[in-house]
């Protein structure tokens, strides 16, 4: 299937994500779909590789529900996770002194092939927590 020009208005989607492992992979599908329906088929592969750190984040080191949020506007995918747990994340390490670690790689993967991350406190339907988020931009065919 021959790869479609994205549209250049805005759109967003939002996926409501259990406390469950297996929404990582529902979320990474659910993306795939959303990025191949819009045309952006070049950042399918990182945006997957992004929104299942994010999304894996937020299921392994909290007890809620989470919340995957896909944005686009003006050349930019936005991904984000939300989380019930008001605490800012762990800084990134360096990718390089995590060859052997079993924890630690996902906000260093998330730094390194991002354009732009970041993350907020952010409460949402009376629950404190935070937005962590990141920014890819697509490149000219």
């Amino acid at each position: 299937m021959p790869e479609t020009h994205p549209a250049p208005e805005p759109w967003e989607y939002t996926l409501s994500i259990p406390h469950d492992p297996r929404a990582v992979t529902v979320s990474r599908r659910t993306l795939r779909l959303i990025l191949t329906m819009h045309g952006l088929i070049r950042l399918t592969d990182t945006a997957e590789l992004l929104a299942t750190e994010l999304i894996s984040n937020a299921v392994l080191h909290t007890k809620g529900p989470a919340i995957l949020r896909v944005h686009w506007s003006a050349g930019v995918l936005r991904i984000g996770a939300w989380d019930a747990d008001p605490e800012p994340p762990h800084p990134p390490l360096d990718l390089a002194t995590l060859t052997d670690a079993e924890e630690g790689r996902g906000l260093a993967l998330v730094r390194a092939c991002a354009d732009l991350w970041g993350w907020q406190p952010l409460a949402r339907n009376g629950s404190r927590g935070k937005y962590v988020w990141c920014e890819c931009a697509m490149e000219a065919p």
